[in-house]
């Protein structure tokens, strides 16, 4: 394989391992808050702010990952 092709393909492994932690983080972080909002409604404005901050951070992190591989693709440095 040449430096392109391997680029290529470590770009797309950036953006998926990126795309899956992030659905992770996401979907356990959301169940976790309606699980404690269950159990302790009054506190569900407070734990919304917070959750939605924690969203955010965690997409940010993974569009992060995708500057990164497109950076690599498209400004590739290992191109003679």
């Amino acid at each position: 394989m040449t430096n392109v092709a391997m680029v290529a393909l470590a770009c797309g492994l950036i953006i998926a391992f990126g795309a899956i932690g992030a659905c992770l983080g996401i979907s356990i972080m959301g169940s976790k808050y309606l699980e404690s909002a269950a159990r302790q409604p009054e506190l569900m404005n407070a734990l919304q702010t917070k959750m939605f901050l924690l969203a955010g951070l965690i997409d940010a992190a993974f569009l992060i990952g995708v500057g990164v591989a497109m950076m690599f693709a498209f400004a590739n440095p290992f191109v003679g």
